[in-house]
């Protein structure tokens, strides 16, 4: 009978860990800060997916790099943790793990603009304010205020000082050019 790796999660040294060479995947400077955010606010949820080399007797990331390299790079995430790392095992041929790789990374998907919206809209009927969704769902202002414009509520912009780019000036009557110009104005 099959049972899912994930049900036989171990902790692992982080020092026993290695990436794999093949993963195309890459994340930006903010998604890695929110990365870090995440793992600092809720721990580990979900762990790294490894495949166990005997020969070398490493584990060798199959999903998870972006994970492995938040423990790596911040000594305050690596201390709570005791170094140690939530994984769960699969064995499969190189093929087999690189293909897996590969799903991993495209089944995460995009997130649907229209419910990123909504969920700007709720937190800030919540109180929350710009800063704080900023700060803890990875975004910029550009980002929440596209958002914002999307659910088209005027409730949104409420506590929003806006500038004036420019004041209208009340001109006079300007004299007719005492020449006439060649365009004929």
């Amino acid at each position: 009978m099959f049972k899912s790796p994930v049900y036989h999660v171990i902790p692992v040294p982080v020092e026993k860990i290695k990436p794999n060479t093949y993963n195309p995947n890459a994340v930006a400077p903010p998604e890695m800060k929110l990365l870090y955010d995440s793992i600092k606010a809720d721990g580990y949820t979900m762990p790294i997916v490894c495949y166990y080399d005997k020969d070398e007797d490493v584990y060798i990331i199959v999903d998870g790099f972006h994970r492995y390299r938040i423990m790596l790079e911040n000594q305050d995430i690596y201390d709570r943790e005791q170094g140690m790392l939530p994984v769960s095992v699969i064995n499969k041929s190189l093929d087999q793990r690189m293909a897996s790789t590969i799903r991993h990374n495209r089944a995460r998907g995009n997130h649907d603009v229209d419910l990123m919206s909504n969920i700007v809209k709720e937190l800030h009927e919540l109180g929350r304010s710009d800063a704080w969704i900023s700060r803890h769902l990875g975004m910029d202002k550009d980002e929440i205020l596209r958002l914002k414009q999307i659910t088209g509520l005027a409730a949104l912009f409420k506590d929003v000082n806006f500038g004036q780019a420019w004041q209208p000036v009340e001109e006079e009557d300007e004299e007719e050019p005492a020449f006439p110009t060649p365009w004929g104005a």
